[in-house]
């Protein structure tokens, strides 16, 4: 029962303050008191909230912030969700925290291609390295293969120094990161000299067929439909594709349209491909983080410009009018701005692959 109430009975003014009904505690003894429905709602989540300790999880103000969510929405068992340990490393158990992160790992266990996307934040890459580092440790692959394109996010770098590979690395960075978060740092340097795990641009994977692998592409919206394909293609016997993006956050250039935005449409009837979609409610990191994306969400959809309207006259009947779609952007600004940061993308990429080509 101590783990519930927390130090200093944090956990349990938490939990007066999100309930309805009224908690009154006396040794080991619980009780609930206030309307019907409020007390077995209440009575639910401290179930809920019980079995997540018994799975051996600790009970947080998040846990428990998220099990009443999950119980408002209806949706899975808090228990379920809160309780399916994926990596453990000296002590930290890697797990999902939302019932639409725990579909995403199970669509990762019962397909081959699956695609997670959604907002930052949300887990996307996270999760999925941790299904990576899983399979491998269990043995189901023989290696871990994690890429992303080379793709300034909106603002320019100049030219970088030191090797091609010293060039790269501060776009994959976010990858070591989630590596050194889930498996002991010392063995990293180890298992990448043997191949075991390897990190590279997405230009890389051209021509290759990859085999008994786990692959990730992160921050997928910034491919293009041809790349998107190149990359699924890979695909080899025994392997396991995991794609992750934000088709909020693209930095194509020239207005591309992103592989990621389409993929959907074209492999909507493709058996064992999954897509799964996050929202700002799954947001894992700093509670402002959801609130702030919701925010830009909000107003994305406020300040969207109208699409003009043209007249539509055929003979013999009235004049119609109708939404017209030009074929560049209609946003005329925010257009603008993102083919300037597109522009700069692009120097880059044709940088990194003259250099590819070179070595």
């Amino acid at each position: 029962m101590q783990g519930l109430l927390g130090f200093r009975d944090a956990l349990l003014r938490q939990l007066e303050e999100q309930l309805q009904a009224e908690i009154h505690v006396r040794g080991n003894r619980m009780t609930l008191r206030g309307q019907a429905k409020d007390v077995a709602f209440g009575e639910r989540v401290i179930k809920e909230l019980l079995n997540v300790q018994a799975s051996g999880s600790r009970v947080t103000p998040d846990a428990i912030r998220r099990s009443i969510s999950m119980l408002t929405a209806g949706s899975d068992s808090p228990a379920e969700v809160l309780g399916l340990n994926i990596v453990s490393r000296r002590g930290r158990t890697i797990r999902p925290k939302t019932a639409n992160q725990k579909k995403y790992v199970d669509a990762i266990d019962a397909n081959t291609i699956t695609f997670g996307i959604g907002p930052a934040g949300t887990g996307k890459t996270y999760l999925g390295m941790a299904k990576a580092v899983q399979a491998l440790q269990t043995k189901q692959v023989s290696r871990i293969i994690l890429t992303r394109p080379a793709v300034e996010a909106g603002e320019r770098l100049g030219f970088l120094p030191g090797t091609l590979n010293e060039k790269i690395d501060p776009y994959l960075r976010p990858l070591y990161d989630a590596l050194h978060d889930m498996m002991d740092p010392e063995s990293i340097p180890r298992l990448m000299q043997a191949g075991t795990i390897e990190v590279a641009p997405l230009a890389y994977m051209r021509g290759r067929t990859l085999n008994d692998a786990f692959i990730i592409l992160d921050e997928a919206q910034n491919t293009t439909p041809e790349q998107m394909k190149m990359f699924l293609t890979r695909l080899g016997f025994g392997s396991k594709i995991v794609v992750t993006g934000d088709v909020t956050q693209i930095d194509l250039p020239g207005g591309q349209k992103s592989g990621l935005q389409v993929v959907r449409d074209i492999l909507r009837d493709v058996a064992d491909v999954h897509f799964s979609i996050l929202t700002s409610t799954d947001v894992v990191r700093h509670r402002l983080v959801g609130s702030i994306v919701e925010a830009y969400e909000r107003w994305d959809a406020a300040t969207a410009e109208p699409l003009p309207l043209v007249q539509n006259r055929q003979p013999g009947r009235p004049a119609q009018f109708e939404p017209h779609q030009p074929v560049a952007e209609v946003s005329g600004r925010r257009a603008a701005q993102r083919r300037a940061r597109a522009a700069q993308a692009a120097e880059l990429t044709e940088r990194v692959a003259g250099e590819a080509e070179s070595s």
